[in-house]
């Protein structure tokens, strides 16, 4: 079958249980790894953005990174790492989150953002939202506006997009 027939979807692999019983794991390495359907990826999730001026995509660790990082490219923006405690070798300001299996916090340079930057927030996938919650919070604190907010998945039965559309985000993602 040629590649161009298949779906953004059909690259993302689940396997159940991982990292912890009940869980399902939605895999998204067989997309990267796939020159047609990362290159698809990238020109849907920055469509949205293509006529607004962004200053800067915020990326969460790790697997963010992993289109934020040329999201950012696709828009002439900056890129700003979002990342889990004492990983950032400068000064930081730091927000608590809710996993659906536990809590953590994730950091970023307080010199990452102007005050009044537009950017997009993005992540690989929306679950209960409170990775992206915490990295607008971040960046709201930085006095940047949020634009949006981008992630290549969303399982919608988590409430994590309609948590973010609450707070009056846009959210914007690819595959459901």
């Amino acid at each position: 079958m040629a590649v161009e027939t298949l779906k953004l979807k059909d690259f993302i692999r689940t396997i159940p249980d991982y990292p912890k019983p009940g869980i399902m794991f939605r895999d998204i390495t067989p997309l990267l790894g796939n020159a047609w359907a990362i290159s698809k990826a990238l020109d849907e999730l920055s469509e949205p953005y293509t006529n607004q001026h962004i200053d800067k995509v915020l990326g969460t660790e790790a697997r963010g990174w992993a289109l934020g990082g040329a999201l950012a490219i696709r828009l002439a923006a900056g890129f700003v790492l979002v990342r889990k405690p004492d990983k950032l070798p400068c000064d930081t300001i730091e927000e608590s989150y809710a996993l659906e299996y536990g809590t953590d916090r994730l950091q970023m340079h307080v010199d990452a953002l102007e005050p009044g930057d537009s950017v997009v927030v993005h992540d690989d996938l929306i679950a209960t939202g409170g990775t992206l919650l915490a990295t607008v919070k971040l960046a709201q604190r930085a006095g940047a506006e949020v634009v949006g907010v981008s992630a290549l998945l969303d399982l919608p039965d988590l409430g994590g997009s309609d948590r973010l559309r609450q707070l009056g985000l846009v959210v914007h993602s690819l595959i459901e």
